[in-house]
């Protein structure tokens, strides 16, 4: 795939897609402990993710920076 979205742009497209798999993921395992594989299962797994998602993102994006700092401090550099 050729790279399409302007380099300024990446700490928005990493926090998209971290937010989005993880909420995905994360809401899925509690939709399926909580009912279990049902027949509704998919719709009430969709419900519970795009709030989660939308929560996801902006604290992705702000927590982010944070992150990488600490990591950064306590990690050694080559």
């Amino acid at each position: 795939m050729r790279p399409f979205l302007p380099k300024r742009y990446e700490h928005l497209a990493f926090g998209f897609m971290l937010s989005c798999l993880m909420s995905l993921m994360v809401s899925g395992f509690a939709t399926l402990m909580a009912l279990g594989i049902t027949a509704e299962f998919p719709l009430h797994w969709l419900k519970a993710w795009l709030p989660s998602w939308a929560m996801a993102f902006p604290v992705v994006l702000v927590v982010a920076p944070f992150v990488r700092r600490t990591i950064a401090r306590i990690t050694i550099q080559p």
